[in-house]
């Protein structure tokens, strides 16, 4: 009998590792694995979320974002966030895409652009199961719209609408269709107090979130009565005030309230704590409530959570009784936020007496470190960021807490550091980050010997790093040293932190062969940054072959260094990430890195600005790396075509190979290469050809820069992505020809185009989008005509920051009623900050609305034909040069964040985080634009355009006198009007600009004296007022004036003084002046040699033509033959005339 039960036991358990192991080896049903092929491309088939839905996959319950029931095998959970282009637009769904999934319980779709569902398509035709839904961030903007996804799904438990734009008057409806509906999220939409009658019909309601958005309270009581079954209820971000604590008296059930960031004093508050027996989590964060809510809370008894961080705490003496009335009477507390308050030490002894108190942050207060902290018996984890550490009884004391794991005084100051927190017996992970420590801090660290994290990034040592001491951490797994201006060399106890899986050294002055270090001792090392020292690294890292756990490489800004000629074969570790730019000052003849060539799960690599001479293109990188999802190697000598692999890279994002000496054409099959390329960077190269026609298909496309190349063609609009995401495209510095493609400005999403330096021709195109997001226009330097289009004010953002069309061939036209070739429009570019017509044949007077673009800092409309009076409206211009005008180089780039997620996860969870500046290089526009500043021409690039202000109008026809308003522009960097017709003073109130550096009011018709007060302008290095009709004593020879020649002044025969010869004793006869001619003086050409170089040509060209004519006697026939036939027409043209002219007299 025992051995028929044994038996029957065996043959169940058997059943089920079949059963189990038939579930493994078939995966899903193969009904919802076509279901969701057949759903794929009705989204995104190229979002980074889908790319493991592939038809040879036939196990759907491993693809990412769909969960499966471990018996059945269905599909129970299915996550398609993002899944659409957020950025084509609306999108109306169907619902009976999910038929096949029986089983379906979770569905989420948000950030999908969602604005309502198909007639008779909603929700209600899925399954009964369906308990959770997610529309977080899509575009229901009305409650037609969700009204109309939501029809009998009535087994609903959990709605999302967070961050839509809702006002909840349609909820009512929508209460008497989700009966079984528990979870309700609605923060971040448009909803005010008026949402409260229109949700009493959730009568299962469990938890409420109505965080930002317009609610202040008024109607809540009307939900107490309705919402019994209430627990969460969440009004952070609203404009809640005290009366609302009367309103939430009726929620018994109610165990969490969330009044953070509201216009909350506490007044009020104590009648609650009778009413809400239940509450356990409080946060009155972000409010105005002071020592007085301490009393107030008492009553709270059950509190398990309470956050009263951001208010107007002090821990006043009556507030320090209070204080200990609360400490009383919440004696289940377990975690207390305080944070940027202005409490002080006397608030510390009283904390002793939360004996449950597990979290406690104290955060950006007023403590001094005079007082302890004990009895906290059960505390794990404490926040003490920023506070400043007069004496170190504070810290001393933490080592006595039994249970504390987790330290974090960052950003702090301690002017003494005791060993008392050394010997605690539990601490696992402490975080000083941008705090100041000893010096000796390192060194008397030890031994801790449960430690397991220890960041110190930013503290600034200024030392070596000592033998002792932080040696001694044998249990440290994760150690942060950067930014600590560390020297020397690597002490050989590193070698002893066996448990090491995280090293980050970056950003000091440490030096030495790397090959020679104990790093290699290492064995559990799974992430090594380096950059930023001065570290000899051997380019073939054979010390770190035997690092098998090793994913993370960064050592950039060392110096690379030839390998030793044994290495051993291939390493035993496979990187996902290889950072290794800048080490190579000097041409490196060994080529890339050779351990490179057995990695295969590389997703990022940065080789950029190395001297790789003579190296090809290395498309082995995408061969054996079939996850690569981005690659930098710009500036690194790379010759040759752009080789690309022979299969598609279908992960990569990023190719940056700018700056290299690659040519050739762009390989027409690119995009089938690189389906989900987002940033393409060819620039400075010597491609030629055009762009592949397959660009216009590509919507994932969001940076392209072929710029500086040899790249001809017409540019038609299937070369260029229509639509999609491309917020830059960078084509200057070519030789495009033909007419610029409409489409380019209809672009919803382009924020940089820059077209210059071509030879497109014709008019620009007038078909600006209304939802433009044009940052910066230039298609300067072509052959383009005609007038400024006036689409380019239409866009109903307006938020153009800078336009550059100098060196064309613009006209005013004179229709589109326009008054002049600066259109009327001009002032609605509001955001307009740099503004360049240079060299251009615009003409009529300045419009009065150019001088409403209040954030202009560069003017230029120099070379034209412009007239009249200087507008002394202008001085209102905001010229001043500043960091808070709209910035034309943005520090954001493209990132791929579920890449990064998943690299970091690859790595155990920890390291270093995605959003590491240190770490991502960015993808970002360089604007460049041309000025004549200082008698030369400059190019202001990048982040100085910030700090550039200039006002340029020289070489037209300007006509007046200079306003003396312009005195106001304080801030002006660069003045110039020079060659014009202007006449009258200098005014004196130009003695204001205090930061001017160059001045030219050369070439114009000025008179008067110039005033004595300029010497007061101590920046100013060019000045110059030659050619006018200016009298009197030069400025005295002081300051800046002292530096000043006679270039300076000549041209003006009543001028005298240093540094001119004439002397103000005598008087000199007048010298003729030169003509006002913007080619004059200041100009390219000397007119004096140009006279000169100009009659000895005419000279060599009739002594040329005489010789021919003496040598050859047929040629010389044919002269005198047409110099008789010329006469003779001449004489009878004559003749003619003089005949009638004799008769009209008669």
């Amino acid at each position: 009998m025992m051995m028929k039960k044994m038996g029957a036991w065996m043959l169940l358990a058997l059943l089920t590792l079949v059963g189990d192991w038939c579930g493994r080896c078939y995966g899903c049903l193969e009904e919802e694995r076509i279901g969701l092929l057949e759903i794929k491309p009705l989204f995104d088939p190229n979002s980074i979320y889908m790319r493991d839905w592939v038809e040879y996959s036939s196990n759907c319950c491993e693809w990412y974002g769909i969960e499966c029931d471990n018996t059945t095998r269905r599909v129970i959970h299915l996550s398609l966030w993002d899944a659409t282009d957020f950025l084509l637009g609306d999108w109306v769904l169907n619902a009976s895409l999910f038929l096949p999934f029986k089983e379906l319980q979770s569905l989420d779709l948000s950030f999908n652009g969602l604005v309502g569902c198909s007639e008779n398509e909603g929700f209600e035709v899925l399954p009964s199961k369906l308990e959770v839904l997610d529309l977080t961030r899509n575009r229901f903007n009305n409650d037609k719209g969700i009204l109309s996804c939501f029809n009998g799904i009535s087994a609903l438990k959990s709605l999302d609408l967070s961050d839509n734009q809702l006002t909840g008057s349609g909820l009512k409806v929508l209460s008497s269709r989700l009966k079984k509906l528990e979870n309700l999220h609605l923060s971040a939409n448009q909803c005010n107090d008026s949402i409260f009658s229109s949700i009493t019909g959730f009568s299962s309601l469990k938890s409420l979130d109505l965080s930002y958005n317009e609610v202040t309270g008024s109607g809540l009581k009307v939900l107490s009565s309705r919402l019994q079954k209430l627990e969460n209820l969440h009004l952070s971000g609203n404009q809640c005030n005290d009366s609302i604590f009367s309103s939430i008296t009726g929620f018994s059930s109610l165990k969490s309230l969330d009044l953070s960031d509201n216009q909350v004093t506490g007044s009020g508050l104590k009648v609650l704590s009778s009413r809400l027996k239940r509450l356990e989590n409080l946060d009155l964060s972000g409010n105005q409530c002071n020592d007085s809510i301490f009393s107030s809370l008492s009553g709270f008894s059950s509190l398990k959570y309470l956050n009263l961080s951001k208010n107007q705490l002090t821990g006043s003496s009556t507030g320090i009784n209070s204080f200990q009335v609360l400490v009383s009477g919440l004696r289940n507390l377990e975690e207390l936020h305080l944070y940027s308050n202005k409490l002080n030490n006397n608030i510390l002894s009283s904390l002793s007496g939360f004996s449950t108190l597990k979290s406690l942050d104290l955060s950006d207060n007023m403590f001094t470190g005079s007082t302890g902290l004990n009895g906290l018996r059960n505390l794990e984890t404490l926040y003490l960021d920023s506070t400043d550490f007069k004496e170190s009884i504070l810290i001393e004391s933490l080592g006595a807490l039994p249970s504390l794991k987790t330290l974090d005084a960052s950003y702090s100051n301690f002017t003494h550091f005791g060993k008392g927190l050394c010997n605690s017996s539990s601490l696992e992970e402490v975080f000083l980050d941008d705090s100041s420590l000893p010096a000796s801090f390192l060194r008397n660290i030890g031994p801790l010997s449960t430690l397991k994290v220890l960041s110190l990034a930013g503290v600034d040592f200024n030392s070596t790093l000592p033998a002792q001491g932080w040696c001694e951490l044998k249990n440290l797994e994760e150690l942060y040293l950067s930014g600590n201006n560390l020297k020397g060399v690597l002490p050989p106890c590193l070698g002893n932190l066996s448990f090491l899986q995280i090293l980050d050294l970056s950003h000091n002055q440490l030096e030495g062969n790397i090959a020679f270090s104990y790093l290699s001792h290492l064995k559990q090392l799974r992430s090594l940054s380096i950059k930023n020292n001065y570290f000899q690294v051997p380019i073939s890292f054979g010390s770190f072959m035997n690092l098998s756990n090793l994913k993370l490489i960064a050592c950039d800004n060392n110096e690379l260094i030839a390998a030793p000629s044994f290495q051993p074969s291939a390493p035993k570790f496979q990187l996902l990430f290889f950072s290794a730019s800048n080490c190579t000052p000097k041409p490196l003849k060994a080529g890339f890195t050779n351990f490179l060539h057995s990695q295969y799960d590389l997703m990022f690599v940065d080789l950029s600005h190395n001297k790789f001479v003579g190296e090809p293109f290395p498309s082995w990188l995408f061969e054996n790396n079939r996850k690569l999802n981005r690659l930098y190697l710009r500036d690194t000598s790379i010759t040759g075509p752009l080789q690309l692999p022979q299969h598609p890279t279908p992960y990569l994002q990023t190719v940056d190979i700018s700056g290299n000496t690659i040519h050739g054409q762009i390989a027409r099959n690119i995009c089938s290469i690189f389906p989900r390329l987002k940033n393409f960077l060819m620039a400075n190269n010597s491609l030629t050809g055009c762009i592949p026609r397959c660009f216009g298909n590509m919507s994932s496309l969001e940076f392209l820069d072929l710029s500086n190349n040899h790249m001809s063609c017409e540019l038609l609009e299937h070369n260029l992505p229509t639509v999609g995401s491309l917020w830059s495209l960078q084509l200057s510095n070519n030789n495009f020809s033909g007419r610029l493609p409409p489409s380019v400005f209809n672009m919803t999403y382009l924020l940089y185009l820059l077209l210059d330096g071509n030879k497109f021709v014709g008019e620009v195109p007038g078909t600006f989008s209304l939802e433009s997001s044009l940052l910066w226009l230039d298609i300067s330097n072509n052959l383009l005509s005609g007038m400024l289009p006036r689409g380019i004010g239409n866009s109903s953002k307006n938020q153009l920051d800078g336009i550059d069309l100098s060196r064309n061939h613009f006209e005013d036209l004179g229709d589109n009623n326009l008054t002049g070739p600066i259109p009327n429009w001009i002032d609605s570019l509001s955001e307009l900050s740099i503004f360049v017509l240079k060299s251009n044949q615009f003409n009529g007077k300045l419009p009065h609305q150019l001088c409403l673009l209040r954030k202009l800092s560069i003017l230029d409309l120099s070379e034209n034909n412009f007239s009249g009076l200087l507008p002394s409206c202008l001085s209102n211009l905001n010229l001043t040069a500043s960091d808070e005008k709209t910035s034309v180089e943005p520090d954001w780039g493209s990132r791929d964040y579920w890449s990064e997620e998943e690299m970091f996860s690859s790595m155990g969870g920890r390291g270093f985080s995605p959003s590491d500046t240190m770490l991502w290089p960015e993808i970002s526009v360089k604007i460049a634009v041309e000025l004549t500043a200082k008698k030369n021409f400059y190019t202001y690039e990048g982040g100085i355009l910030r700090y550039m202000s200039a006002l340029d109008l020289s070489c037209n026809r300007f006509t007046g006198e200079i306003p003396t308003e312009w005195g106001n522009l304080s801030g002006i960097y660069s003045l110039n009007l020079s060659q014009n017709n202007l006449t009258g003073l200098i005014p004196s109130s130009f003695s204001n600009l205090k930061h001017i550096e160059s001045l030219d009011l050369s070439h114009n018709n000025l008179n008067g004296r110039i005033p004595a007060q300029l010497v007061e302008l101590t920046f100013l290095a060019v000045f110059n007022v030659s050619y006018n009709n200016l009298s009197g004593r030069t400025p005295e020879m002081k300051n800046q004036f002292g530096t000043f020649d006679e270039s300076s002044y000549k041209g003006n025969p009543l001028l005298c003084g240093p540094p001119l010869q004439n002397s103000c004793d005598k008087t000199e006869s007048p010298s003729a002046r030169v003509p006002n001619d913007c080619n004059g003086d200041g100009g390219f050409i000397d007119m004096y040699s140009f006279y000169a170089s100009f009659g000895v040509c005419y000279i060599i060209a009739v002594l040329t033509i005489a010789a021919v004519l003496c040598i050859n006697p047929h040629w010389r026939r044919r002269w005198f033959y047409f110099i008789e036939e010329c006469i003779d027409t001449c004489f009878c043209f004559l003749a003619i005339n003089f005949r009638k002219l004799s008769r009209f007299r008669r």
